[in-house]
């Protein structure tokens, strides 16, 4: 029966992909106030010399150089609806993050995932390219080096474009900006990639990789069951593989066989199971630090914890291999805990959203980013979370308070 009812979904869908992807010319007009939005702020302002331009290494893969700290600003949900019912809203998104940016000044941004948010009875549209290419427009007019990991918004069953073809808008070659690459063709997913930091030995200090958590599974084609999908086997292994041909290079590269083994965070959109397993294992203490967890900051929200259902080994993965320090995720909206487990810190950033949860654009201590600094001399690095609302974030742009949101 469920099969049956899953089916009739599909065809509907299917329909009315079809019907509303004849409008799509009316739905660019009607976004189109906010494209000028998103054209009218003005590029970052770095000092002369510092902002660092990264190159693609014998590998394929960007690389930036420098012996200083790096700084990676992680932006998370995003909800741009691009449609008539989120115009508002929309542009509220776009000032949040051009204000963050400009204010951090980072080297790179990490966008991790559900940058839009195309759902009809919200934002009044299908089209999720509409909402992309609005994106996409800012952070280009902003002039700083970008990355994303798509989430289970960014591309819905429902949505006009699939997410070979988001991700392929990400990937354009005419693109300044963006580094993100789709990954290889051999491993599931869209965007799995590393980045790297390389320092004037010509070693790698530092690594940032990206995998795609995919979106949604065992049937759940709408996200109505809350089943959300995993990273895949293919995807552990491509990251393992990664990590042992970094550390075979700099081993090769320093002429040292016991050379440490370098540095790196991860980004994704849905968290891990490990996360759940690790905040409960907190607050069944008590609240307190127990010997596999350490808490850091922030906290959960009522609304819990919406990890991949199915068990996967990434973060067995990543205990084994020893470099990855960090794993940061969005999806979640209003949780921005970290806590270290066994080792590892697993973490939310910080949302943007202003659409999508019900009410939440009259809320704020959720909203802001995830400034992380890279030490690439000692290998250590920081991660704070920045509220938007805040003296350093000002913005000519209308920023708006929260109480102004709620009248």
């Amino acid at each position: 029966m469920q099969a049956f009812f899953l089916k009739i979904a599909a065809v509907i869908l299917s329909a009315l992909t079809s019907i509303t992807s004849m409008f799509a010319p009316l739905t660019f007009q009607i976004a189109q106030p906010n494209f000028e939005k998103a054209k009218s702020f003005d590029a970052v302002v770095y000092e002369e010399g510092t902002q660092l331009i990264p190159e693609k290494d014998e590998n394929g893969d960007w690389t930036f150089t420098t012996d200083r700290e790096l700084k990676v600003l992680q932006l998370s949900d995003i909800h741009i609806g691009g449609g008539l019912l989120s115009m508002k809203k929309d542009a509220m998104a776009l000032n949040c993050v051009a204000a963050m940016i400009t204010a951090e000044k980072p080297d790179l941004v990490v966008l991790t995932g559900d940058m839009v948010y195309p759902v009809p009875f919200q934002a009044g549209t299908f089209n999720n390219e509409v909402s992309t290419l609005m994106l996409i427009e800012l952070m280009e007019k902003l002039g700083v080096y970008y990355t994303v990991c798509l989430g289970n918004h960014d591309s819905e069953a429902y949505s006009i474009y699939d997410r070979a073809y988001i991700s392929g808008l990400y990937a354009n070659p005419e693109l300044k900006y963006s580094i993100y690459q789709p990954g290889p063709d051999d491993v599931d997913g869209y965007g799995n990639q590393v980045i790297k930091v390389k320092n004037s030995q010509g070693l790698i200090s530092y690594a940032i990789f990206v995998i795609d958590s995919h979106d949604y599974t065992d049937g759940d084609i709408l996200g109505i069951q809350w089943k959300y999908d995993n990273v895949h086997e293919n995807q552990i292994e491509w990251y393992a593989q990664q990590v042992d041909l970094i550390d075979a290079y700099n081993k090769q590269t320093s002429g040292d066989e016991n050379y440490p083994i370098f540095p790196s965070i991860l980004f994704q959109h849905i968290p891990t199971e490990e996360h759940k397993l690790a905040w409960n294992e907190y607050v069944e203490n008590n609240y307190q630090d127990t010997e596999n967890v350490q808490y850091v900051c922030g906290e959960l929200n009522d609304s819990g914890i919406y990890h991949g259902i199915h068990p996967d080994m990434l973060f067995e993965t990543i205990l084994e291999k020893g470099s990855t320090k960090a794993l940061f995720t969005g999806h979640d909206h209003q949780n921005n805990f970290s806590v270290i487990y066994k080792g590892v810190r697993l973490g939310y950033g910080m949302s943007v959203d202003y659409l999508a949860y019900p009410g939440i654009y009259r809320e704020g201590k959720q909203r802001g980013c995830n400034v992380i600094m890279l030490n690439t001399a000692d290998g250590s690095y920081t991660a704070t979370l920045e509220n938007y609302y805040q003296d350093k974030y000002p913005s000519k742009y209308e920023k708006e308070a929260v109480k102004d949101l709620a009248e």
